[in-house]
């Protein structure tokens, strides 16, 4: 076993222990996850506005399309997992921006 490994779940203990972390699930708002992902937002954003004004609307919508793929392949396997309809969303939102940054 690697010894990081070791350092980071003991911090997670004392951290539990120390009572810092909530005792159960919270609700996360939307806007929380859009906020934590501003950065990739507005890559998407960029990209969108350079395909179409560049290239070609078409692209653009390409784009999207991938994009609306990615998600409701990742709504879909979440669902499959039983995690609730808002739990879905949300994790395949963050889903689909975390991974769509992994090139850049």
């Amino acid at each position: 076993m690697d010894p990081c490994d070791l350092s980071v779940t003991r911090n997670h203990i004392e951290v539990w222990h120390d009572r810092a972390l909530p005792s159960g699930p919270e609700w996360i708002g939307f806007w929380t996850v859009l906020r934590g992902s501003l950065l990739p937002v507005l890559i998407w954003t960029v990209v969108a506005c350079f395909t179409y004004f560049v290239y070609d609307p078409v692209v653009t919508v390409v784009l999207g399309g991938l994009f609306g793929l990615s998600f409701l392949v990742g709504f879909g396997l979440r669902r499959r997992a039983r995690h609730s309809v808002r739990c879905s969303a949300y994790g395949a939102l963050g889903g689909v921006l975390d991974k769509s940054m992994v090139g850049f």
